[in-house]
C-alpha cells in the first residue's frame, strides 16, 4: 500500500493545521494529533494526581500510566529496560545532564571532544561550558560536499584524548542522516564515547539503540508530535547508574539526613521534584500514535514529500537547495539574494509555514557562507497541496524581487 495514502488520510487528526493553512515547520516543532490533546487534558483532568508519592487510589493509577509511559518509550528505542529511560524537560535538558554529570566523572584537562559543523546549538553549548570546566578541548570534523557529517575526517583525526563524540542522528538544517554505527565503531575504537542527538531522527527513522550501539541518545517529544518540556535521556544502565546525580531534591533520594544523603537508583536518581505527569502522558499517547501509523509509512511519506518538493524547486531559477538528496524529510534552500526572512514573510501571506533564520545552528550558517536559510519541513500531515503552495509562494517571491 502507498505510504502517502495511509498518511494523508491522518491530516484530519491534527486541530492545529487549517484547510488554508500549509505547516512547512515541523523540525521546529510538529503539531499535535487529536489523541496526544486528548491525552493531557484527561492527565490534568480526570485522572489528574501526583506520582510516586500519593497511596490512594488516583495517585496509585497515575503512578502506573506514568512508569507504563517509560515502559513504552523504552521499547520505541528498543532499550534493554525502562530503567534506562530518563524523562527530562527536553534534548537540550538531556545533554547538559550528560555534560554536566558524566562529564564531570570522565572528563579531565588535556581531554578532547568531537563535534560536528552541523550540530545545534543545544550540542555544541553544554560541550563549551563543560570543556572549559574541565580544562578539556573541542574539535570540530567539517561536512563533505552534500553536507555529511565527514566520518572519513573524524576516524583520521580522532585520537585516545577523545572522551566523548556528540553528533546529530539527523541534522535539522541539511536532513543529512549519520552513519551513526559507523560513528560508533570510530568512536569506540578509540574508547570514547557517543552520543546521538535524535531530535530530528526519533520522528522519522526507526531508532534501535542496541543497533545503534552509542552511549547515550537523546529527543525531545514535541518533535514526535507530543508535548513540549518532555524529553527524553538514554543510556545503558550501567552507564547511568556510574554517573553522579544532577539536581538534588524530592524523588531522586534513598534517605536525607542532615549528616549525609543516599540517593535513588536510576532512573529516579535523575529525577528530582514533581515531574512533568501530563507531558509524560503527552508522550506515552504520541508514541503510539506514531506506532499505530508505523516509522517506516511516516519516513516514507516524507521522503516522497521532500523529493517532490527538491524536483520543483530546482527547476525554479535562482533557487538554491542545500543539503543532500535523500535528506530525510527537511529541505533549507535560498532564493537568489533574497534573505530568508522576507521569504518566510511573504510566504506567510500565502498561508505558508516555514522557518527562516539560522536554526540554532549559526557555526553551520557560517560554514555554507550564508547569513541564513529558509527551511521546509515535512511531517505525517504533509500532503502535495503543502508543495503546491510552497512552490506558488516561491515564485511570488521571485517576481516581488525581480
Amino acid at each position: 500500500m502507498n505510504a502517502s495514502v495511509i498518511i494523508k488520510s491522518q491530516r484530519d487528526d491534527f486541530p492545529g493545521i487549517d484547510a488554508d493553512w500549509h505547516y512547512l515547520d515541523t523540525a521546529a516543532t510538529a503539531q499535535k494529533p487529536k489523541a496526544v490533546l486528548d491525552a493531557i487534558a484527561r492527565a490534568y483532568g480526570p485522572d489528574y494526581a501526583t506520582v510516586h508519592r500519593g497511596v490512594y487510589a488516583r495517585s496509585a493509577n497515575m503512578t502506573m500510566a506514568y512508569e507504563a509511559a517509560r515502559k513504552r518509550v523504552a521499547k520505541f528505542l528498543n532499550a534493554s529496560s525502562d530503567s534506562e529511560i530518563i524523562f527530562t524537560s527536553g534534548a537540550t535538558d538531556s545533554i547538559n545532564l550528560v555534560a554536566e554529570s558524566w562529564c564531570c566523572e570522565n572528563i579531565g584537562a588535556g581531554d578532547r571532544i568531537m563535534l560536528s559543523q552541523l550540530e545545534h546549538h543545544s550540542n555544541i553549548v553544554p560541550w563549551q561550558l563543560a570543556a572549559q570546566y574541565m580544562g578539556a578541548q573541542i574539535d570540530v570534523a567539517p561536512l563533505t560536499e552534500d553536507g555529511q557529517v565527514d566520518l572519513d575526517w573524524i576516524e583520521a583525526n580522532i585520537t585516545e584524548k577523545h572522551k566523548l563524540v556528540a553528533l546529530a542522528h539527523v541534522s535539522n538544517v541539511l536532513g543529512s542522516l549519520l552513519d551513526a554505527k559507523r560513528a560508533e565503531k570510530i568512536a569506540h575504537g578509540v574508547g570514547a564515547k557517543l552520543l546521538l542527538d535524535g531530535c530530528q531522527a526519533a520522528p522519522r527513522v526507526k531508532v534501535d539503540v542496541q543497533e545503534l550501539g552509542c552511549d547515550f541518545y537523546v529527543f525531545s517529544g514535541h518533535k514526535l508530535y507530543g508535548p513540549t518540556g518532555i524529553g527524553v535521556l538514554w543510556a545503558p544502565y550501567a552507564i547511568l547508574d556510574s554517573m553522579p546525580p544532577w539536581k538534588g531534591g524530592g524523588s531522586m533520594i534513598d534517605r536525607v539526613s542532615f549528616e549525609g544523603t543516599s540517593f535513588a537508583p536510576p532512573p529516579g536518581k535523575f529525577e528530582a521534584g514533581t515531574p512533568h505527569i501530563a507531558g509524560v502522558m503527552g508522550l506515552d499517547a504520541a508514541i503510539q500514535y506514531v506506532q499505530d501509523i508505523g516509522i517506516e509509512n511516516i519516513s516514507a511519506h516524507e521522503n516522497k514529500m521532500l523529493a517532490d518538493a527538491r524536483d520543483a524547486l530546482r527547476n525554479i531559477n535562482s533557487v538554491k537547495l542545500f543539503g543532500p538528496e535523500n535528506s530525510m524529510g527537511i529541505l533549507s534552500f535560498a532564493i537568489g539574494d533574497v534573505h530568508p526572512h522576507d521569504v518566510a514573510t511573504i510566504l506567510d501571506e500565502g498561508g505558508v509555514a516555514i522557518r527562516a533564520g539560522h536554526h540554532c545552528a549559526q557555526p553551520l550558517m557560517e560554514y555554507l557562507d550564508v547569513p541564513a536559510t529558509a527551511r521546509a519541513s515535512f511531517g505525517i500531515y504533509s500532503d502535495e497541496s503543502d508543495i503546491e503552495a510552497l512552490v506558488k509562494g516561491v515564485e511570488r517571491v521571485r517576481k516581488i524581487f525581480g
